[in-house]
């Protein structure tokens, strides 16, 4: 009995470490002094974008509502959700017209739009990206 529970210690905590290695997958975009630090979802569309990495972009403001980039290679959305609520503060892909968007405000339900991942610190910034010449987005290691 006293093996048995061992066993599903030992089975647990491989569990909880591999999700939370998982979970902590971060990336940094660095632009005129400032930075953005984004948590990334575990779907295919966030693993493909880190695989990308290093990326220098230039963002966009969209609509009063989304600062949004368009990449050199599109991302391979399989095993990713195939639509989102996107809230305040949330990184997505744009699957139709391949774009990362930050949206500046909560929006509607979108079909195509895959969520990537949400602001963690330099939320202020996020006003500003639009202004920079160029934005290096990077992992954190």
């Amino acid at each position: 009995m006293r093996k048995n529970l061992v066993i599903c210690k030992m089975i647990f905590l491989t569990i909880f470490a591999l999700g939370m290695e998982q979970s902590t997958n971060k990336i940094k975009l660095k632009f005129e002094n400032k930075e953005i630090v984004v948590v990334l979802n575990n779907n295919g569309a966030s693993n493909d974008l880190l695989d990308q990495l290093p990326l220098e972009l230039k963002f966009e403001n969209y609509g009063g509502i989304e600062k949004i980039s368009y990449l050199t290679k599109r991302l391979n959305i399989n095993n990713s959700p195939g639509s989102c609520t996107p809230k305040i503060y949330d990184l997505t892909y744009y699957s139709p017209w391949g774009n990362l968007a930050f949206f500046t405000k909560d929006f509607r339900t979108s079909n195509g739009l895959v969520p990537l991942g949400k602001i963690e610190s330099g939320f202020e910034n996020l006003e500003s990206i639009d202004k920079a010449l160029k934005v290096v987005i990077e992992k954190i290691e």
